[in-house]
């Protein structure tokens, strides 16, 4: 009998989060659907997210991450409410944060394998200029030889000079959409030489070469300084092993610092040194070549 009635009490939680979620997201559409505050704020963020998918040229479903977001958030505070979930707020803060973090991982990934293939996306170029001599057209034959990412990328710019931009204007468009230092100076040498003149292809073939070149010296930079990225990795992720460890030894061990505003605060103020610290640390490895 007693089982039942668990089980009967569960069913019943259930639905009444199910329904809560529910109306917790007409709520939200019913809000979103008006302009207010909360509207264009929305709005701003769907914006944002269909902005960095239109950048790493996937389909823009801003929306539908944010829904889930919004959903999922207000899912874990109603199921807190019915049942207390210790750390609930760190669970709401990582669906809030990680699509964000996510797509901004991504895109770091993916103007890092640009800037390896610039070098001989710029050498590519001034072979094709040997042969060809538009270089719209030289641009064009140039585009069948190249690995992904860089080939999407110019394969966009020549979408766009089909519906009337310039190769100027194409590529441009490219270097203000990718964000990298190295493409901007392969771009530079480009524009310069088609407007000022001159043996364009010995330029750039000196531009890859010097491109070569500082990513060499990168790599040399990057591996002296490994070893206090990894340290900065362990001082990122120490406090959370110590935590997770005392819980598994002495469960509610830090049920003190939840449960009391001197506990809170302390929590506060050795957050607020320890991300002191991960930031001091960061720019102190932060070399610039």
């Amino acid at each position: 009998m007693s089982h039942s009635l668990v089980v009967t009490s569960n069913m019943v939680k259930v639905a009444a989060l199910a329904a809560a979620a529910v109306a917790a997201s007409l709520g939200a559409y019913v809000t979103a659907s008006r302009e207010t505050l909360v509207s264009r704020l929305w709005r701003r963020y769907v914006a944002h997210l269909d902005a960095t998918l239109r950048m790493l040229f996937q389909p823009e479903i801003g929306r539908r991450i944010a829904t889930a977001q919004a959903v999922g958030a207000v899912a874990v505070l109603v199921a807190h409410l019915a049942t207390p979930i210790r750390m609930w707020w760190l669970v709401i803060a990582v669906i809030l944060v990680a699509p964000e973090l996510h797509l901004r991982r991504e895109r770091q990934q993916r103007v890092a394998r640009l800037e390896k293939q610039v070098d001989g996306f710029v050498v590519s170029l001034a072979n094709s200029l040997k042969t060809v001599p538009s270089p719209a057209a030289a641009l064009q034959a140039t585009a069948a030889i190249l690995q992904q990412p860089t080939r999407q990328e110019i394969e966009y710019v020549l979408k766009e000079m089909r519906v009337g931009s310039t190769l100027e204007q194409g590529l441009v468009a490219m270097s203000a959409r990718v964000k990298s230092r190295w493409l901007d100076v392969a771009f530079s040498a480009v524009l310069i030489g088609l407007r000022v003149g001159g043996n364009l292809p010995v330029v750039l073939e000196r531009t890859a070469s010097t491109i070569r070149e500082m990513n060499r010296l990168l790599g040399v930079v990057r591996t002296k300084t490994g070893e206090g990225r990894m340290q900065l990795w362990v001082l990122a992720g120490f406090p959370f092993l110590m935590v997770v460890a005392f819980n598994g030894v002495q469960p509610g061990y830090f049920d003190p610092l939840q449960d009391s505003f001197v506990g809170q605060l302390a929590v506060g103020v050795a957050a607020t040194f320890w991300i002191s610290s991960l930031l001091l640390a960061r720019k102190v490895l932060t070399v610039d070549v």
